[in-house]
C-alpha cells in the first residue's frame, strides 16, 4: 500500500462515512498492524504510525516489560525488565512499560493479510459510525424528527432519519394508521439506547408532544413564541385537545392556530392520520379552563374540591352524552389537559349527591359535638361542616345564624374545641412508642417516634416486621432496619432456648 493509497483511502472513507480523518487514520493504522502481524510467524505486537500529511507510515515491534521470568507468558510479546535494560541501555524502563524497535515496512500484502486489514478497517469504521450516531442523537430525545419509511414489518416500521435507521414499534403507531415504504412521516424521538450492535433510535407517533411540535412548525406565531401551547391531550388517531394562550392581546390564539379556512389545523391533522383537534383558550381559572376544555358541551355549574384536585361538573340531561363523549373520550381528554379529575353529572344527580353529603356532615357533627339533628342541620346549611370551622371562625358568624344566641354559640364552640383537644391527644397517644421499644438496645427517640407514627409501637410489633416492609414503611436504611428487627427478635430466641 503506497502513501498515496493511504491518503486517498482516508479521504474517501471520511467523506463517505461522515467521520473524522483522525478516526480513519487510526483504523488504517490498526489494519496495517494486523496485516503486518499476519506476515510474521510469531505472535508479535505491532504498532503502525502514519504521517497525516504525507501518508508515509512506519511499523514498530513492541514488547511489554515484565518484572521477571515468572511473569512472562508470551516471549514474543513480553520481556523482563533486566532484558530490556540490557537490550536497550539508552532508554529508561519500568515494569508495565513498552519497548519497541522498527520493523521493515511492507508495501504489498498477500491475500490473507489484505483480507484481515480490510476487516479491521470495516470494524473500526462501523464503531466510529455508531459512536457518531449516538453522539448526534442522544441529546435530541423529545425532538420532532422527519424520515422516510424504509420497510414495514409485523412488529415495527424502520424509518430512515437523515441516513440513520430508527424503529417505530407498532405500539407507537397512531390507531388505524397504515404505513407503506416510501411514506414521509414526522414523529417524536422518544429514546436513544447505546447497545453493542449500535445505537437504537426509537420514535413515537402517539405522543401528545407531536401535536405541539406540529403546531410550532405550521403556525409561525407559535414558533416565534407569540402564542404558547400550554398542554396537549390525545386519543391518537381519533381526537386531540390543545390549550393555547396569546402573549399579544391583539392576536386570537385559537384563530391563529386554525388558520384561514382551517388550513393550519387541517395541515396538522393530515400529519396525524386525520385526527380531529380541539383548540382551547387556556385560563388561569381552573373552573373556567375546565368549562372550555369540555366544549362543545355546555356546563351549568362546577363544584371544586381543591384538596383532592377534583371537580363535580353539572350539565343538563341533554348535554350529558356530549360532555362525556363516545367511550368517555371528551371528559378523559379534558381531564388530561387540565390536570383535574372530572365527574360529570346531571342536576338531579348533583342534588342527590349534595343531599347525601349534607346528611353525612349532619351525622358527623351530631356525634362529634353531641348535638341534635336540628342544630346540626342548621350548621351544615350555613356552611359549618367541621368542628374546626365551629371552633375557630369568628363568633359573630355563628351569631348571625338565625335562631342562634350567645349561649348556644359559646356552648357549640366549647364542645368543638373539646372534641379537637381529645382527638389531638388520641393522635399523640397513637403515635407514642411503648417503653420497651424506646428502651430497646440500639434505638433512639427519633427512630422510635418514627416507627410508632407508622404503626410499629412495640418490640413485639417490630419483631414481626420484615426488613423490606420496615424500609418501605419508614424509609430508614436497610442495614439499620435489619439490625433493629433482629434486636427486637432476641427475646424469641431466648424463649426458644429455655423451652423444655
Amino acid at each position: 500500500m503506497t502513501k498515496d493509497d493511504v491518503l486517498m483511502m482516508a479521504d474517501v472513507l471520511s467523506k463517505e462515512k461522515d467521520i473524522g480523518h483522525d478516526i480513519v487514520f487510526e483504523a488504517i493504522e490498526a489494519a496495517l498492524a494486523t496485516a503486518t502481524r499476519k506476515r510474521n510467524r510469531e505472535d508479535i505486537e505491532v504498532r503502525v504510525k502514519i504521517d497525516r500529511e504525507t501518508g508515509d507510515y512506519e511499523a514498530f515491534r513492541q514488547w511489554e516489560i515484565m518484572e521477571d521470568d515468572t511473569a512472562v507468558e508470551s516471549p514474543a510479546r513480553q520481556m523482563t525488565l533486566p532484558a530490556a535494560e540490557i537490550s536497550y541501555p539508552d532508554e529508561s524502563h519500568e515494569v508495565g512499560g513498552i519497548v519497541e524497535e522498527p520493523l521493515e515496512v511492507v508495501a504489498t500484502f498477500g491475500r490473507i493479510e489484505a483480507q484481515a486489514a480490510k476487516q479491521v478497517i470495516s470494524q473500526k469504521v462501523r464503531e466510529a459510525e455508531r459512536a457518531r450516531v449516538y453522539e448526534e442523537f442522544k441529546d435530541r430525545v423529545g425532538e420532532m424528527v422527519q424520515g422516510v419509511v424504509k420497510r414495514v414489518g409485523n412488529r415495527e416500521a424502520i424509518v430512515d432519519l437523515e441516513g440513520v435507521e430508527a424503529s417505530l414499534p407498532r405500539s407507537n403507531w397512531i390507531d388505524r394508521e397504515i404505513l407503506r415504504s416510501g411514506d414521509r412521516i414526522k414523529s417524536i424521538l422518544s429514546e436513544v439506547r447505546s447497545e453493542p450492535r449500535g445505537p437504537q433510535l426509537i420514535v413515537d407517533r402517539r405522543s401528545p408532544e407531536l401535536v405541539i411540535k406540529l403546531f410550532q412548525l405550521e403556525v409561525p406565531e407559535v414558533g416565534q413564541g407569540v402564542i404558547e401551547i400550554l398542554g396537549a391531550a390525545r386519543d391518537p388517531g381519533s381526537r386531540a385537545k390543545i390549550a393555547v394562550r396569546s402573549q399579544d392581546k391583539r392576536i386570537d390564539p385559537v384563530g391563529a392556530c386554525v388558520g384561514i379556512r382551517g388550513a393550519r389545523v387541517q395541515s396538522v391533522s393530515n400529519e396525524i392520520n386525520l385526527e380531529r383537534i380541539d383548540i382551547i383558550t387556556w385560563s388561569e381559572n381552573p373552573a373556567e379552563f375546565v368549562i372550555k376544555a369540555l366544549q362543545p358541551a355546555d356546563v351549568d355549574s362546577i363544584l371544586v374540591d381543591e384538596e383532592s384536585k377534583a371537580m363535580d361538573v353539572v350539565v343538563e340531561e341533554a348535554q350529558l352524552s356530549l360532555a362525556i363523549g363516545r367511550g368517555g373520550q371528551n371528559v378523559r381528554l379534558a381531564s388530561d389537559l387540565t390536570g383535574w379529575e372530572l365527574n360529570i353529572m346531571t342536576d338531579e344527580a348533583a342534588a342527590e349527591k349534595a343531599e347525601q353529603e349534607a346528611q353525612q356532615s349532619c351525622e358527623r357533627l351530631m356525634t362529634q359535638l353531641n348535638i341534635d339533628a336540628e342544630v346540626a342541620g342548621v350548621l351544615v346549611e350555613e356552611g359549618f361542616v367541621t368542628p374546626e370551622e365551629v371552633a375557630y371562625v369568628p363568633a359573630q358568624e355563628l351569631l348571625d345564624v338565625e335562631g342562634f344566641d350567645e349561649e348556644l354559640v359559646e356552648q357549640l364552640r366549647e364542645r368543638a374545641r373539646d372534641f379537637l383537644d381529645i382527638r389531638e391527644i388520641a393522635e399523640l397517644e397513637r403515635t407514642r412508642p411503648e417503653p420497651d421499644l424506646q428502651n430497646m438496645e440500639g434505638m433512639d427517640e427519633e427512630t422510635a417516634v418514627l416507627f410508632a407514627s407508622n404503626g410499629v409501637r412495640s418490640m413485639e410489633e417490630l419483631a414481626e416486621c420484615a426488613t423490606d416492609e420496615l424500609v418501605e414503611l419508614t424509609g430508614i436504611d436497610e442495614v439499620r432496619a435489619g439490625e433493629l428487627i433482629m434486636t427486637a427478635r432476641a427475646p424469641w430466641f431466648v424463649e426458644a432456648q429455655n423451652a423444655p
